[in-house]
């Protein structure tokens, strides 16, 4: 077992997030075990539907929906959100060998909703990731200071990316609060704020489920401020749009869109696209996966 998965394991382990801190990751693939990738990178976030073993929609049911749609995909980065340790390892296996994974539980462990970033290890090798919760103390485990029904964070990346020559981009992915617009809104100033602490040579990617609806909420206004552009807008050819929260109901043309994949600027977007898959009826989440097909700027 490498040391890169070894180290995304602990991260479901309080003992190895309670400072919070930046992580180095040494354990990579030779360059020699990576695939002729073309430059365009695949991206999909999803809100996962935590593994309930409730019907209807259990995991159990759902799971094989998911796996077929993930395999027929087979997205180079997955931003998730929701998922549970166990539902994190099924999908794992689910992805077959060259993916790995990092995140942590939103309470530090491995029992509660996390926001997970999945990745193709042919394509991609983490070089650092770090966990923040989105609050007053980003560095305490469980914090909630902005009035959130729950604690949220935020999962950071740092890549490099072998099909372009070992550049390097972050990726953020997050899950805001349900609830409370001040607490989206402090939690958009605070990603704004981590990315103008970024080298600005580098792209970011900003995956998540931000509860608030595109060009309709301030969260979005602030991120869009901070720099970043939605990949859905500038996209070349874009899907049909659906609502992408259906609680597992008739799917909703020209809905709210609340997932959503934002870039910066110089971000080439090729294709954006709400996935509406579904097996027999089954859809393997209440959210559909958003996926943008991009070059980096």
């Amino acid at each position: 077992m490498s040391d890169t998965h070894r180290m995304t394991r602990r991260m479901g382990l309080r003992t190895a997030v309670a400072a919070a801190v930046t992580v180095p990751l040494m354990g990579t693939l030779p360059a020699s075990a990576a695939k002729p990738y073309h430059r365009r990178l695949d991206v999909m976030t999803f809100n996962l539907r935590y593994a309930s073993t409730s019907e209807p929609n259990s995991w159990a049911v759902r799971r094989p929906v998911m796996r077929r749609l993930l395999r027929r995909e087979a997205p180079t980065l997955i931003g998730t959100q929701e998922g549970l340790y166990q539902q994190l390892l099924d999908i794992h296996a689910d992805l077959g060998p060259h993916y790995d994974w990092i995140g942590t539980g939103r309470e530090g462990g491995s029992h509660d909703e996390s926001t997970a970033v999945f990745y193709d290890t042919r394509r991609l090798a983490p070089v650092e990731h770090d966990t923040h919760w989105l609050s007053d103390t980003p560095g305490v485990i469980g914090s909630n200071t902005w009035g959130g029904a729950l604690p949220r964070i935020v999962t950071r990346v740092r890549f490099r990316d072998r099909a372009s020559g070992g550049r390097e981009f972050y990726v953020l992915n997050t899950h805001f609060d349900h609830v409370g617009q001040y607490a989206r809104e402090r939690s958009a100033q605070f990603l704004g704020e981590k990315i103008a602490g970024f080298d600005r040579a580098l792209p970011v990617l900003v995956t998540g489920d931000f509860n608030a609806t595109a060009h309709d909420n301030r969260a979005y206004d602030i991120l869009l401020a901070a720099g970043l552009v939605d990949t859905w807008d500038t996209a070349t050819e874009r899907g049909k749009l659906y609502a992408t929260f259906h609680g597992y109901r008739p799917l909703t043309p020209d809905g709210d869109r609340i997932d959503w994949i934002l870039a910066t600027p110089g971000t080439t977007v090729h294709r954006a696209a709400i996935n509406t898959f579904a097996m027999n009826g089954q859809f393997p989440s209440d959210h559909l996966p958003v996926q943008a097909t991009l070059t980096l700027g």
